[in-house]
């Protein structure tokens, strides 16, 4: 069994925000009717090449209470009627937004809608009224270039731990 690093980065100020526009190849449509069938695909869609599996075994109910709670808001990403990527928001406190999921579909990475789409997602949180903070985290394990676009982006890391994996 190896090791994984996980990086907590956090935006405290909308301006911190160097945002890249969304490519004009993708059109994101927030999912307005919550559906854990449809969370869990897009959830295996996007993260099976990257060990998401957690979610997968876990406690359903808990799960399905979560998306459709007010607390949370999915978005996905349509490239030519295929998707192409998605993210989760969640802020069950009422002010601190995490990007709870974030992630393109295999075809579509490398074809520059990740930096676009990150973007999307921040704007959304930020958007959301009464956000005083947006924050996420990702590992080692994660695509190369994950914590490059979220620091590009205007994230900074405040926490930095090795887990098992």
């Amino acid at each position: 069994m190896g090791e994984q690093t996980i990086w907590y980065l956090e935006m405290c100020d909308p301006g911190a925000h160097h945002a890249r526009a969304l490519p004009e190849a993708l059109n994101v449509v927030e999912c307005e009717i919550p559906r854990l069938a449809f969370n869990r695909f897009l959830y295996q869609l996007v993260g099976a090449q990257w060990q998401w599996d957690e979610k997968l075994t876990g406690d359903q109910n808990a799960w399905r209470s979560m998306i459709e709670s007010d607390a949370h808001r999915t978005f996905v990403a349509y490239h030519r009627g295929a998707i192409a990527g998605y993210y989760e928001l969640y802020r069950p406190d009422g002010v601190n937004v995490e990007i709870l999921y974030f992630g393109l579909v295999s075809d579509f990475i490398g074809m520059g809608f990740g930096s676009g789409l990150l973007s999307h997602a921040i704007d959304q949180a930020w958007g959301w009224s009464g956000t005083e903070r947006v924050w996420l985290h990702t590992c080692s394990l994660d695509h190369p270039a994950a914590l490059d676009n979220y620091q590009k982006r205007g994230f900074v890391i405040y926490h930095e731990e090795t887990a098992p994996c």
